[in-house]
């Protein structure tokens, strides 16, 4: 059968974040015509199986947890929370767009939606099913999937990810979680509010390994003070079904202990993520690859002229806001505008857990590799803390001695997120440890806490922080 060729301005492999954030601008700002291929999620995972629903779940976990801890603390009777998980995830999917939705809106914005894996046959040409397109742009944005961890035995069970953890219809009884990223760390969490026995295992030293380590030690902090068993620096050598259970063998890395087992009715994995790459054929096109995804430069170019990557898919800094900014780069770059470099000095992150953890900047860890003379301070408490429960929080300042200029700024509390979200901008524009104590601040708020730290570097108001802030 002869295919039916199409030529476009620019193809974009996938159908996620960066996908149509490249391929909207490209048809807005250029003119552009504008193919968009995905093989099996309109929308990509942030909106279907990742960002929004765990974080729908995330809120539902949290809300049922204060109905059972802090409600009777405040006078409020309402009998411990029951879960009803089938309904939050029927409350869940009724906050997702439709695969025929997205299409619709797709093809509406002046787009073309193409369904089907699509492959190279060429530096310039993609087949799909029995379509051929053909252009001189090319942007693959294929995103990443979930890492399968060489585990004896992990193929005979029926184990988990954040995908299929999201269609339960009922809470397991028990929840073993290999991974202490922000899944493992978020769905763990999750599950263990909803009524399951959670235990997480790592391989790293700590619990979210690219975090500041204090700001690491406060979660597991949170964390265990919840119930929730956390065992780091182990391997899991084996997993076996036995009868409706799964048995996990761990062995500790380096202190020679013996292995032992644990048991839980299912297993989530949650130890990383690897790139959807191998039915695109980049061979074809000649497109280097390494082993964490498709090799890119400060531009988004891969080795390839006329061939961009973008998202998940580059494993540079796998989160949404970079997938969206990095199409917008490659867009720049690819249609001849003066763009500047991707820059990923000052990216803001956060675990959403209860507490979150959220970062900015250097570590301080980070700091002295990098030859600066750190000075730390840190704030733990506020005010706000006591109307939530809240006894681990963590409020740490990470600045150049002799600059004074903020490198850093890690905070474990209740919306963490949106405390480093804001102060990003202050490391953005150089803003000292100073700047940050003399600020005017809100009263009162979780994010005060980063000024009554800032104000512990400064001689003449440290000794006020204290009583300034728990009034």
């Amino acid at each position: 059968m002869r295919l039916v060729t199409d030529r476009f301005d620019l193809v974009v492999l996938g159908g996620g974040s960066a996908a149509r954030d490249a391929a909207m601008m490209a048809m807005r700002d250029y003119d552009a015509r504008v193919a968009l291929v995905e093989r099996e999620r309109w929308g990509g995972s942030c909106p279907n199986v990742a960002c929004s629903p765990t974080k729908a779940y995330l809120v539902a976990a949290e809300l049922a947890h204060d109905v059972t801890r802090r409600a009777p603390v405040l006078g409020i009777e309402t009998g411990p929370a029951r879960v009803d998980l089938a309904r939050i995830r029927e409350w869940k999917e009724s906050l997702k767009r439709s695969q025929e939705e997205w299409v619709r809106d797709l093809e509406g914005s002046g787009l073309t939606a193409v369904s089907g894996q699509g492959t190279f046959t060429g530096p310039k040409t993609l087949r799909v099913g029995e379509r051929e397109l053909d252009a001189d742009r090319i942007l693959v944005a294929t995103g990443s999937r979930t890492a399968v961890p060489p585990i004896e035995g992990i193929d005979e069970i029926d184990w988990l990810d954040h995908v299929s953890a999201l269609d339960l219809d009922e809470v397991p009884r028990s929840l073993f979680v290999v991974g202490c990223g922000a899944v493992g760390l978020e769905f763990g969490q999750a599950f263990a509010r909803f009524g399951a026995q959670v235990r997480l295992v790592d391989a790293a030293e700590r619990i979210a390994p690219l975090a500041d380590p204090d700001a690491s030690a406060t979660l597991a902090a949170a964390l265990q003070a919840e119930g929730i068993e956390l065992a780091t620096n182990v391997f899991v050598q084996q997993l076996r079904q036995d009868g409706d259970e799964v048995v996990a063998t761990i062995a500790p890395r380096d202190d020679g202990s013996e292995p032992y087992e644990r048991r839980a009715q299912r297993v989530l994995l949650a130890s990383g993520r690897v790139p959807n790459v191998e039915e695109l054929d980049l061979e074809a096109a000649g497109v280097e690859t390494t082993k964490s995804g498709i090799a890119v430069d400060e531009h988004l170019r891969t080795s390839v002229p006329g061939i961009w990557a973008a998202g998940d898919v580059t494993a540079v800094a796998q989160f949404t806001p970079i997938a969206q900014y990095q199409a917008r780069v490659a867009v720049a770059d690819m249609f001849g505008e003066e763009a500047s470099t991707a820059d990923y000095s000052v990216l803001p992150t956060a675990i959403f857990t209860d507490p979150e953890l959220g970062g900015v900047g250097l570590t301080e860890e980070q700091a002295r590799e990098q030859g600066h003379d750190v000075g730390v301070v840190r704030n733990e408490r506020v005010k706000r803390f006591q109307f939530v429960g809240a006894e681990h929080g963590l409020f740490k300042i990470v600045f150049d001695h002799g600059s004074r200029k903020v490198l850093g700024l890690h905070v474990v509390s209740r919306s963490a997120g949106e405390i480093v979200q804001g102060f990003s901008l202050g490391l953005r524009l150089d803003a000292t440890v100073d700047d940050l104590a003399m600020m005017h601040h809100v009263f009162p708020t979780f994010g005060e806490g980063v000024k009554a730290a800032a104000e512990r570097a400064v001689p003449s108001m440290a000794d006020l922080v204290d009583s300034a802030f728990m009034d």
